[in-house]
């Protein structure tokens, strides 16, 4: 029974937290409030004019309360309860998750190493980071190891080496283990390192031209050609990723940009004033407004971490509490404001510029299926695709799987296992009776996909046809994909794709993104399909060795089982552990222990 909006003028004007929950009890969406009843009548009222809104309230059959003595009891709590819940009306980071930094160790001859670690380092060594884009975590660690010839070998290895390993012959290490360098060498390049860690490459560039000039001079061109590709390099990624700006010292500056229910968060890490890394959040379906939406990401992004000052695109009126929040869990004084309205700017022409780029990329997709409805003569769009194929093994244990993609990524909430209910095991019989099964219960809920593809040739495609003709189905598209035996002439296998009504199959450039695409979603069907298998091969195989004890039914097996876990810890039991099992009798116990003695 939906929400009664009268039942509002029961509730409390004392700040706190609601909880919106649908007809089966699932949390939808969690807010914080200063005035309970003002703000939970706003959302039945016609001045929301949030497009999401409809749409939750359609859902909502009770709103849960929470009482908080303050307005910052009630920042915490709500975040508290979002992470719990996870409901699908809020944004939600995950902050159990652990982010890639870079540190340089401390030893004698420091290395520049990538690691994760939750709340504090536990090693020696100055860090940088952490870093949630990985991809950028790498690409500046390869960056270093390029330009600096630092070890990259293990304490142990470097004691024990006697000889430089292949990274010397290559130039990527200077060998500090065998003595082809001097530790006044090897520390430049771990300073020069932390210098372009810390931004500060006009410095390390001076240092790099100066010895490039003395090399040539001294006519070691080798070594200059060396240093000046080092400096090319430097100044690349510093043209691309660092910008200079004297008057943000250490500081995040957070950027919004948003369209209906979609957003995105860009943020930029300045350090010792400049651009040091940008990082980017999208969300989905979210109701909240900026102001919560940015109140909500302050808290969960920077839980444990977090710079002196972070700049956000408009003012927070619970600023001052989460400012002693996020004090109380870094340690630190913390900074919010909406200052720096330069860099602001960029933020936020960042954040448009990545959610135009987002929104391109699914354009793209858009297009791709397009012409894949063009290329295939389908009557429908194939926004969601569906995907059979099954396994078995000399039609033992025959299973199949269904896996389904909406606008051409892969669905998990949609994948289905099957296990084959009839007697025949060859893989036409299987392919009828899943394919029956599943869109027998698709057309009582007229829940259907736009394309499926069936894993094989004319013959998996023609049964598809059948059963969709004796359920009456017209508004599904089918197609067969399957590959052709290997021919020498090609030297590589060729896709095939079946039509209905078309006697030859399409063949397609194997360097087309839309056999690409097929290619994807038949194998994901695939590899569901060959796992399945295994697990009901593997889990058969298990009982079928105690099935072949005589005495030893069901009950006293699954009693075997459950106290001892597998069968290789029953094989391992001795007498005395085997009779604290519950049921057996002697003559259980004397075919137990010639079975163990004599093996499975």
């Amino acid at each position: 029974m939906p929400f009664d909006p009268a039942s509002l003028s029961l509730y409390s004007i004392e700040p706190g937290v609601y909880l919106m929950k649908d007809s089966a009890g699932a949390v939808l969406y969690i807010g914080k409030a200063k005035n309970l009843r003002a703000r939970l009548k706003q959302y039945f009222s016609e001045h929301d004019q949030r497009e999401m809104i409809p749409f939750l309230i359609s859902q909502v059959e009770t709103i849960d309360t929470i009482i908080a003595l303050t307005e910052k009891d009630a920042l915490i709590l709500e975040n508290n309860l979002i992470k719990k819940h996870q409901p699908k009306y809020n944004v939600l980071l995950k902050d159990d998750k652990t982010f890639i930094s870079l540190c340089i160790t401390e030893h004698k001859w420091p290395m520049v190493r990538l690691v994760r670690y939750k709340g504090k380092p536990t090693g020696k060594g100055l860090y940088f980071g952490p870093y949630t884009n990985a991809l950028a975590a790498r690409n500046t660690h390869d960056l270093l190891l390029r330009l600096f010839p630092l070890r990259q070998c293990s304490d142990l290895e470097l004691s024990s080496r006697e000889r430089p390993c292949l990274l010397y012959d290559i130039k990527r290490c200077c060998a500090p283990c065998v003595g082809k360098c001097t530790e006044e060498e090897y520390k430049g390049y771990v300073e020069g390192a932390k210098s372009l860690l810390k931004g500060q490459d006009k410095d390390l560039l001076r240092e790099l031209k100066k010895q490039m000039q003395e090399a040539a001079d001294t006519l070691e061109f080798e070594q200059a050609d060396r240093l000046l590709q080092s400096i090319l390099q430097i100044e690349h990624v510093t043209t691309v990723q660092h910008v200079d700006n004297p008057f943000a010292k250490d500081c995040d500056v957070i950027g919004l940009f948003r369209e209906a229910d979609a957003v995105l968060i860009a943020l930029l890490l300045f350090r010792e004033g400049k651009v040091i890394a940008s990082e980017h959040f999208s969300f989905h379906r979210i109701l909240s407004e900026d102001e919560e939406l940015l109140e909500s990401f302050l808290l969960q992004h920077y839980k444990t971490k977090a710079p002196r000052e972070i700049f956000v695109p408009t003012p927070l009126p619970e600023a001052k509490a989460i400012e002693e929040i996020l004090k109380e869990s870094t340690g630190h004084k913390i900074s919010i404001s909406s200052k720096k309205k330069d860099l602001l700017e960029m933020a936020h022409r960042n954040a448009k510029a990545l959610f135009i780029r987002e929104q391109d990329a699914k354009s793209l997709q858009e297009k791709r299926l397009l012409d894949l409805q063009e290329m295939l003569s389908l009557a429908h769009f194939p926004r969601r695709i569906e995907c059979f194929d099954t396994s078995n093994i000399s039609g033992t244990d025959p299973v199949a799987s269904l896996v389904s993609f909406v606008n051409g990524e892969k669905d998990a909430s949609r994948m289905r296992l099957f296990r084959i209910k009839g007697g025949k095991g060859d893989d036409y019989s299987a392919m009828r009776e899943v394919i029956f099964r599943h869109f027998s219960k698709a057309k009582e809920k007229n829940d259907f996909c736009d394309l499926l593809i069936v894993d094989g040739g004319k013959g998996q495609l023609n049964i598809a046809m059948e059963v969709f003709l004796e359920l009456g189905i017209a508004v599904v598209d089918v197609i067969g994909v399957s590959k052709e035996e290997a021919r020498h002439d090609k030297g590589l296998t060729q896709e095939k794709i079946y039509l209905p009504h078309r006697k030859e199959p399409l063949l397609l450039d194997p360097r087309s993104p839309l056999l690409f695409l097929l290619q994807k979603i038949r194998d994901e069907a695939h590899r569901s399909a060959i796992a399945y298998h295994r697990k009901r091969r593997s889990k058969r195989t298990i009982s079928s060795q105690l099935d072949t004890l005589e005495g030893i039914g069901p009950v006293k097996k699954t009693r075997l089982l459950t106290h001892f876990g597998s069968v290789k810890a029953i094989q391992n039991a001795t007498e005395k552990e085997l009779k604290e099992v519950g049921g057996l009798t002697k003559k259980d116990l004397e075919r137990l222990l010639q079975w163990k003695n004599l093996g499975p």
